[in-house]
């Protein structure tokens, strides 16, 4: 896609906003449009901007429950804060007591550190966020909007750690938290139930998330900062 046809691509989202309407982003082309930009610096400097206008104010209208980043960030850091303490908390308890709160401690990390890791490597990568939502029913877990504008100005490599964080995050969770359960001398359906929720996150990555979350968009900016990185040597 050259810059004339991105250029009719964002004039045409343009008008949607313009008139009031929800834009089809796919059906207009949007997102091809914004893999051209990707690949040419030029056109990242120039498109940026535009690109991210589109982008949220489309978000806008799709996702109604939505609050400021600073708001969700805030709520993610005391969620995991909420974990940390009941697992402090979780080892005077008597059975079945114990183990109930090491398992909520252990929803409530899992809950908190996809959102938090994308957060604090987005941040370290240049990355910023522009709203905290959750997009129900599709996406029940809570989520950060990124600036899209910041986005296209981080590296492709940047971008796809930034990706590939949250699911790594989730995904050691359980296992991270197993050894102090056996520590604390936690029952083993406890134990088992820790161990089946770190398995089935990482057969639902296996199965799903390389086809449509993050695993696949981070293999997508792996590809391209491959690509790009291909093109400076043959330089």
């Amino acid at each position: 896609m050259d810059a004339n046809a991105i250029e009719t691509t964002l004039a045409a989202a343009d008008r949607e906003l313009a008139a009031g309407r929800l834009p089809e982003l796919r059906a207009l082309g949007f997102w091809r449009a914004v893999a051209a930009v990707k690949r040419d610096r030029r056109l990242v400097a120039r498109y940026a901007d535009r690109i991210a206008h589109i982008d949220r104010a489309t978000f806008v209208r799709a996702v109604p429950l939505h609050t400021s980043a600073a708001v969700g960030i805030v709520l993610l850091f005391l969620g995991f804060a909420l974990g940390i303490l009941l697992l402090g908390v979780a080892e005077p308890f008597d059975r079945p007591w114990r183990e109930l709160v090491l398992l909520a401690a252990a929803g409530a990390l899992d809950a908190t550190t996809h959102g938090l890791a994308h957060f604090l490597v987005g941040t370290a990568v240049g990355i910023r966020y522009t709203d905290a939502f959750v997009d129900l029913p599709k996406k029940p877990q809570p989520g950060l909007k990124i600036d899209y504008a910041s986005y296209l100005r981080a590296s492709a490599t940047g971008r796809a750690w930034m990706h590939a964080s949250g699911a790594i995050a989730t995904k050691l969770t359980p296992f991270v938290v197993i050894p102090y359960a056996l520590a604390i001398r936690c029952d083993a359906w406890a134990i088992v139930v820790l161990l089946a929720i770190g398995v089935l996150q990482i057969a639902t990555d296996v199965l799903f998330s390389v086809k449509a979350s993050d695993w696949k968009k981070f293999r997508r900016e792996m590809r391209l900062a491959r690509r790009s990185t291909a093109w400076v040597d043959d330089r």
